[in-house]
């Protein structure tokens, strides 16, 4: 039997790939720092090192060093990484390195790379249970607030959804609902807890306050690169907000925000009478910011992990208006003009407007008056439209 040491320190990458090797018949050990991997390398003595080169403390690359220059080791080593820097990748080779994979990749060409490095044949063929799962660049959490959706709850795609895709955590979290969704996000979560779990708020404090306890919860996960939320009915979609992920993290913006401007090719419906109330809230909202963002309310954002503390560590001042709030706080934290160039707002290609929603006509008409309460509390000037 073929010994395999991984060393990652993203878990979610860990745990993919230690399932998948040991249903193929290697021995695998795991290892979410170059430290503890280089130690675990003298004791297991493995066939095949796979290596992340991004770890904090000891980089992969410092991890090869030892192994190939002060240890004098011939064993078989695949990096598998987000870096595509072609220095980096040049000194890996260099370095002795036998394969470099960059991560989004499947977890079947991951196998196949092993067993044309260790000269495994036929019978280590590609899993058909693990065709289409995918090891992400990044490792990303999900929070998605919960207030009776026991019966709109699409729990097969939430499923479906973390099965593909390896690098996402997904946290429900149940904003004191007074129905059976606590049991139903319960029984989704079971079995699948190192990618969906539960966060249960005891009282309704509104989705503002839902998102925030959920951010703060999974800010404590220090693997995630990135942290986002959307919406429980799935108006947006994973495709779109897996393309949302794709721009942040290939960029320097700290938020990227789906819009859902209508324009060729996309799907974007809403209500009439919605349509004409937002245009309206969307114009105050842009004279209280100073900011001309066409959507700021849309429920699917990713964020950078270096402001989620700055976002998230106070309550918000209302209940339906914390994403202006989050606007309002990057520009108070970063000033206007870089708080504008580190949020992109990036149109949706997909959006639809879910019955049962929770937000009235009335609550509409509130909203006017809680964004005068947010131009106030954030020392806002607001210029006259008239």
């Amino acid at each position: 039997m073929k010994r395999i040491l991984a060393i990652d320190d993203q878990q979610l990458i860990l745990l993919s790939l230690e399932k998948h090797l040991s249903d193929l018949g290697y021995e695998i050990k795991c290892s979410d720092n170059g430290k503890e991997g280089l130690s675990l390398f003298e004791s297991f003595s493995p066939d095949l090192v796979i290596v992340d080169i991004n770890m904090d403390g000891m980089s992969g690359l410092e991890v090869i060093k030892t192994i190939k220059e002060e240890k004098k080791s011939n064993v078989k080593i695949l990096v598998l990484s987000g870096n595509n820097d072609e220095d980096t990748i040049i000194d890996g080779f260099d370095m002795g390195i036998d394969d470099y994979m960059k991560k989004p990749l499947s977890l079947n060409e991951v196998s196949v790379r092993i067993g044309r490095i260790l000269g495994i044949k036929h019978e280590r063929s590609p899993s058909k249970d693990s065709k289409g799962k995918m090891l992400q660049r990044n490792c990303v959490g999900v929070v998605i607030p919960c207030y009776n959706e026991e019966k709109r709850l699409l729990s097969k795609e939430f499923i479906d959804f973390t099965n593909s895709n390896l690098g996402y955590h997904l946290c429900f979290v149940n904003d004191g609902s007074t129905d059976d969704t606590l049991n139903v996000l319960r029984e989704l979560s079971k079995g699948r807890e190192d990618n969906i779990s539960v966060y249960n708020c005891e009282k309704n404090g509104g989705k503002g306050e839902a998102v925030r306890q959920g951010v703060l919860h999974l800010a404590q996960d220090k693997q995630l690169d990135y942290i986002g939320y959307l919406d429980a009915d799935l108006s947006t979609d994973f495709k779109d907000f897996d393309d949302l992920v794709q721009t942040i993290s290939t960029s320097d913006f700290k938020i990227v925000s789906g819009s859902r401007m209508s324009r060729m090719g996309a799907d974007i419906t809403k209500e009439s009478a919605r349509k004409i109330i937002s245009k309206t809230i969307n114009l105050i909202i842009r004279n209280i910011l100073g900011m001309s963002f066409n959507d700021t309310q849309c429920g699917a954002k990713i964020m950078d992990k270096e402001v989620f503390n700055e976002l998230f560590k106070e309550k918000f001042i209302t209940r339906w208006l914390f994403d202006v709030e989050i606007f309002m706080r990057m520009r108070k934290f970063y000033g206007k003009k870089k708080a504008i160039s580190y949020i992109c707002e990036q149109p949706l290609k997909r959006w639809i407007h879910a019955d049962g929603s929770k937000l009235s006509m009335k609550d509409s008409v509130k909203i006017v008056g809680q964004l005068g309460h947010i131009a106030y509390h954030y020392g806002v000037k607001v210029k006259s439209t008239a």
